[in-house]
């Protein structure tokens, strides 16, 4: 669904009055979501939906997902923890999931990005290189 630059632009606003301290409010966006449901305003489909996306991206830049093929100890996943903290200036909810289909090596992914340092993607990275 194509939204117009107004709905955007409010979108944008309303999700700014949703942060709190430069935190996420929940409350704030179900009273935001509820009172543009109560009110119905125009284009109120393409507003909800922006807000959605704008919210959603910000709860995923908040987590860290890092797959690993073997568990990690203890050491590392804090070092990772105070890696990822530094790089983006706020504390991240990490959570470790063991594939063992990436042979060895790590993948994080932090909201849109995304660092593959595994094995399965240096011999797929080395394999299209030799086609």
């Amino acid at each position: 669904m194509k939204i117009s630059k107004e709905v955007r632009r409010t979108s944008r606003q309303l999700f700014r009055l949703c942060m709190v301290n430069g935190k996420l409010d929940e409350s704030r966006v179900r009273m935001i979501v509820d009172k543009i449901i109560a009110t119905k305003p125009r284009g109120y489909h393409g507003l909800l939906d922006s807000l959605a996306a704008q919210v959603r991206n910000e709860i995923e830049s908040q987590r860290a997902v890092v797959e690993s093929a073997t568990p990690l100890t203890a050491d590392i996943q804090s070092g990772l923890n105070t890696s990822l903290s530094q790089k983006y200036g706020r504390e991240l909810a990490l959570e470790y999931h063991i594939k063992p289909e990436l042979l060895g090596g790590i993948r994080v992914k932090v909201g849109s990005d995304v660092w593959d340092g595994s094995v399965k993607a240096r011999l797929e990275a080395l394999k299209a290189s030799l086609s």
